[in-house]
């Protein structure tokens, strides 16, 4: 039996328009298709380059000039950068964003595991309380920080108020720009070293409220991530004889992983970027501006913004650049360590 080979003059029309592509990147099904995806896309992919590719190159751009005061004064390569690098006000907002996200993102991630579960179970009003705490995502961030500024009053504050039926207080909050490890030792009467003296009271106060604000959030994700966990693992292992602590360690959490996996890379995101809730409560409290008292709650977001706001738009888009590369590598160490812990 004799293979006749098809001639290429005679091969389909869509065969040769495929085989000019790599076979990585060969698209597959009808070209019109690919066409018709192409301009439905097109909107979508014309708002994305203009407000979100092209400001990023642009950004990348101004970094590499001496702009200032709305004036370009020409190219000076990596200076902004070292002068970045070697600035001891840089490397205090980049400690204080190291602190906030280290009090809020675990806080968020495991409150929000912990709220979800017990959402998740058969308890009476679970309407009630599955909107009671979704409400705050969804609350403007000016009129929750007039709230929470009245709250951290140090006068009449509903803070101190409780704290004091306790013994404790009255505490500064927002005014307060102390270290909180150095009040804890001062309380104890303790030495303790300025450099550890951690994040100061009133970032505490901004943390607690970054994280009443964004609880709600992912609580719902994680009331979709258990809906998806099958519930026969739960009822073969309880015919196993497992309680409830060995079905929450053994089969949801682990199943949750990939959910956990999401807000984790969202709440790091979230709070290397965080802005309203420090933007609105330093300058309400009047407590020297944005970033303020003393700077000891500004973070990158607030330097960047402080350095835009004095016309150093050169120095201001190369701390923005250091920003991007900070968060892009903090999200791919976490997709790789992912490998160790999530399970799909």
């Amino acid at each position: 039996m004799t293979v006749v080979e098809q001639s290429p003059a005679v091969a389909p029309a869509q065969s040769r328009r495929a085989s000019r592509w790599p076979r990585r990147l060969r698209p597959e099904g009808n070209p019109r298709e690919w066409l018709t995806a192409l301009v439905l896309l097109s909107p979508a992919l014309v708002i994305l380059g203009l407000f979100h590719i092209f400001p990023m190159f642009y950004a990348a751009w101004i970094s590499t000039r001496d702009w200032r005061r709305l004036r370009d004064r020409g190219y000076i390569g990596i200076d902004n950068y070292i002068e970045a690098f070697t600035n001891g006000d840089v490397w205090r907002s980049f400690g204080n964003t190291v602190w906030f996200a280290l009090g809020t993102v675990p806080f968020e991630i495991i409150l929000g595991v912990v709220i979800a579960y017990l959402l998740f179970q058969r308890v009476r009003f679970l309407s009630f309380f599955r909107t009671a705490f979704f409400l705050p995502y969804v609350t403007s961030t000016v009129a929750a920080a007039a709230v929470w500024l009245w709250i951290f009053d140090p006068r009449v504050g509903v803070m101190n108020t409780i704290l004091g039926w306790f013994g404790a207080g009255p505490f500064r909050w927002i005014q307060e720009p102390k270290g909180i490890f150095e009040m804890f030792a001062g309380f104890l009467g303790v030495p303790w070293p300025g450099w550890a003296d951690g994040p100061s009271l009133a970032l505490v106060a901004i943390m607690v409220v970054t994280i009443w604000h964004y609880l709600g959030f992912h609580v719902v994700i994680y009331l979709v991530g258990l809906g998806n966990v099958p519930k026969d693992l739960y009822e073969a292992a309880r015919v196993d004889g497992a309680n409830e602590r060995q079905l929450f360690f053994r089969i949801t959490l682990p199943m949750l992983t990939p959910t956990i996996l999401f807000g984790a890379i969202i709440a790091t995101i979230g709070s290397f970027q965080s802005f309203n809730q420090i933007y609105q409560m330093t300058v309400r409290a009047n407590v020297g501006g944005p970033g303020g008292p003393l700077g000891t709650t500004e973070t990158m977001v607030i330097k960047i913004l402080n350095e835009f706001q004095t016309n150093f738009f050169g120095y201001g888009s190369a701390l923005s650049m250091m920003l991007f590369a900070v968060i892009l590598l903090l999200t791919i160490i976490q997709l790789w360590a992912s490998r160790k812990w999530v399970r799909y």
